[in-house]
């Protein structure tokens, strides 16, 4: 049953629950937390308070305070989900450009702040059309390694069901990861799929919370387990999210919520959609319902402010990207009539979430791969195949062997890097690629970011298949992204 349309759900205790202050009145106790910084140099080797005087530089490289002539690289960082400073650290160097006492610094460490706990619910890349590029199937080699962003782990775990390979799903945010360490779990400990499903399908139910105590805590490391238990704030302990609505939480969740008041104050009830039978009344209640509201002052003045759309996890930089120098409401109206009307609603679940904030009733509606269940008993057996990380995507492949991986999953992060960020990672992609290596990501713009931007003596090396990408780009439900893309190493 879709839940009711007014039926918002959170407070302004609970919608901050997740964040720790952006400027905090007192200081926060220290954790259990070691930073080690080892120099490749000199086999120097700092930790705890030491390493907090390294300085990062934009291409990752610490650089000590106290000695501007030695580089230290980090090797590893120990975080548990709750510790922001680490977190924000990492995101920093992703996203800041600006200093913080300016006006594009502060909005840019705004996003920093909110980015810091669970942002994405549910990840908003179509899984399916990652597995038709990566050209994923039964028959592949078991050796086969994939390295992807981890985000909310449903491409992560849809992968597996498609073919017998190893994934590697690693994220920056430590919320996503304590969420996909979860989704293992889920699947490997939960007593069958119809549990499994009530519980990440669903997410509504508080059976779900006693199925949590009883087959899943003891089961969790000790970060993650702490991190679900945690009461932020003195409410309700993290895992109640799913008894009470997992998926109307969240940044994204949130900031979708807001978009359903704010129509409805314009009198149209967005999961109305969701009663048209076929595409043409889908595009009949979008012209008549959805496109006037582009018009509104209101919303294209908020919709013209990039703090608006930190919700659906665009940063400044990635802000400008999107609305290639036209009015982001136009921008918007083309991506929203792509997902209202691209797609039977019989086939596109990213088409519930936004208009339901839930997946269909039942399970034979639009669902993820990981969550279907005839692919419930590969995916057990596979689970053991994925390895779920806290770390960036750059220093992973900094520490992987040559030639020593098959597919990357990028998602839309090179949006966020600078010039040298984006030739640090390539020249690591294209050091530990195998013979007919594949990489996959999306953009906010259209056109692949990479020419003009990445070294030509590293590109050549790659064949970008744009016929492909653009066939891509057209089947991807989310309809979010400008652009898919896909890079093969060359023989």
């Amino acid at each position: 049953m879709i839940g009711r349309e007014d039926d918002v759900s959170w407070s302004f205790a609970v919608r901050f629950s997740d964040y720790t202050p952006l400027f905090p009145i007192r200081k926060q106790p220290r954790r259990n937390t070691v930073t080690r910084t080892s120099c490749k140099a000199c086999s120097s080797r700092r930790t705890g308070r030491a390493a907090a005087r390294c300085r990062r530089s934009d291409n990752g490289v610490h650089v000590l305070s106290n000695s501007a002539e030695a580089t230290h690289e980090t090797l590893a960082d120990t975080v548990v989900p709750g510790d922001r400073r680490v977190v924000r650290r990492r995101l920093g160097a992703a996203v800041h450009r600006h200093k913080a006492v300016s006006r594009e610094g502060l909005t840019e460490r705004l996003f920093t702040w909110l980015f810091t706990g669970l942002v994405y619910p549910q990840i908003w890349e179509d899984p399916e059309v990652d597995i038709a590029a990566m050209g994923l199937h039964e028959g592949m080699s078991p050796d086969t390694r994939i390295v992807a962003i981890a985000s909310g782990g449903c491409n992560a775990l849809s992968y597996l069901t498609a073919a017998p390979v190893r994934v590697t799903a690693l994220d920056l945010n430590p919320t996503h990861v304590a969420l996909v360490k979860l989704k293992l779990a889920g699947v490997v400990r939960l007593p069958g799929y119809d549990r499994f499903f009530r519980f990440f399908g669903r997410g509504d139910a508080r059976e779900n919370i006693a199925d949590y105590d009883r087959f899943l805590r003891l089961h969790l490391d000790e970060a993650t387990r702490a991190y679900w238990d945690k009461r932020p704030m003195g409410f309700r302990r993290r895992i109640s999210l799913f008894g009470r609505g997992f998926y109307r939480h969240g940044l994204l969740g949130y900031f979708i919520g807001i978009a359903h008041l704010a129509a409805r104050a314009y009198g149209v009830r967005l999961r109305d959609i969701l009663a048209a039978p076929t595409i043409d009344a889908q595009r009949r209640f979008f012209e008549e319902k959805l496109a006037p509201l582009f018009d509104k002052p209101l919303i294209a003045w908020a919709t013209g402010k990039p703090s608006t759309l930190y919700g659906l996890g665009i940063p400044p930089a990635q802000y400008e990207a999107l609305s290639g120098g036209r009015e982001m409401r136009l921008v918007l109206r083309e991506r929203l009539e792509r997902l209202a009307c691209g797609f039977p609603l019989s086939a596109n679940y990213f088409a519930w979430q936004a208009f339901a904030r839930a997946y269909a009733p039942g399970e034979d509606g639009p669902l993820p791969p990981y969550l279907k269940r005839e692919n419930f008993a590969v995916l057990q057996a596979r689970a053991k195949d994925a390895q779920i990380l806290n770390a960036s995507f750059t220093d992973h492949l900094r520490e992987s062997g040559e030639a020593s991986l098959d597919r990357y999953v990028l998602l839309d992060a090179q949006d966020w890097m600078t010039d040298a960020q984006l030739n640090d990672l390539w020249s690591q992609i294209t050091r530990t690629a195998r013979p007919g290596a594949r990489v996959i990501f999306r953009t906010a713009a259209e056109p692949t970011l990479l020419p003009g931007r990445v070294d030509e003596a590293i590109l050549a090396r790659w064949d970008y298949r744009a016929e492909e990408s653009a066939a891509f780009t057209t089947r991807d439900r989310s309809s979010i992204y400008g652009g898919f893309h896909l890079y093969i190493l060359k023989e």
